[in-house]
């Protein structure tokens, strides 16, 4: 039983440093890369919420996964604060697991502070989300047996006024490079936690995941994104997204 246990281990900690490693290669990729106006603030939880990061994935990304959920990029109160993929502070310290000292970016903006898990604004997307799982999961470990959370860019946008700005509003000449390295650390996921499942969590997460994993015998799908902006979401965002994951068999 003991030389079972360590194998399984030594599986886990395999497993979860690889994540590790895709996600700081990811990290230095898109550090590099140039974007202009009306981009005028990026900000990289992979650096200064790398911390959080971190500890999410070495609690939670040490197994094979069945499903992986892949949502666009953090959100200004969720990932951006805590450095865990819609990350809501209040259901990433009580369910999730994790809490730590998150640093700041270097060009923050005077209306986007970084609080870390002092921040008291509400992740809206990220409550749902993750206010879904753990009412079907109460306890953590069930849900991160078989699931992952991801989110396929690391990066916050925003311009001069604070305005958010997702990479799907990018010029093609900005986010070719900046795809390359998603879709390169999305194949790297998929590569280390061979799931069954890659569910968008809305139509761009869903349209990236089936053009970077041509070729993977990996399933692709969508959920309805949580988002407040959205009109449908705001309707019974856990109910909907339930449905479609039971039509799809996947719960």
């Amino acid at each position: 039983m003991y030389e079972i246990g360590m194998a399984k281990l030594i599986m886990q900690n395999k497993i979860s440093k690889a994540c590790l490693k895709a996600a700081a290669c990811l990290a230095d990729e898109v550090d590099a890369l140039p974007f202009a106006a009306p981009t005028t603030h990026i900000y990289n939880p992979l650096r200064y919420a790398w911390e959080g990061h971190r500890r999410y994935l070495e609690l939670h990304a040490g197994t094979r996964k069945k499903i992986l959920f892949l949502g666009m990029n953090p959100g200004p109160f969720g990932m951006a604060q805590t450095g865990v993929p819609f990350g809501e502070v209040s259901l990433v310290k009580d369910w999730i697991g994790v809490e730590c000292a998150i640093s700041r970016p270097s060009n923050e903006h005077p209306k986007r502070r970084i609080e870390g898990f002092a921040c008291e604004r509400s992740e809206v997307s990220g409550r749902r989300l993750w206010g879904l799982f753990a009412e079907k999961y109460p306890q953590a470990r069930d849900f991160f047996s078989d699931h992952l959370v991801a989110n396929y860019c690391p990066l916050v946008f925003m311009e001069a006024s604070g305005r958010n700005r997702t990479p799907d509003k990018l010029p093609a000449t900005e986010s070719a490079a900046l795809y390359a390295a998603c879709d390169a650390h999305l194949r790297a996921l998929v590569d280390v936690l061979k799931p069954v499942w890659v569910i968008g969590v809305g139509a761009f997460a869903e349209a990236r995941a089936k053009e970077a994993l041509v070729g993977y015998a990996v399933n692709t799908a969508r959920i309805l994104h949580p988002s407040p902006a959205s009109p449908a979401a705001n309707r019974g965002w856990a109910e909907q997204a339930e449905k479609e994951l039971k039509a799809l068999g996947v719960w």
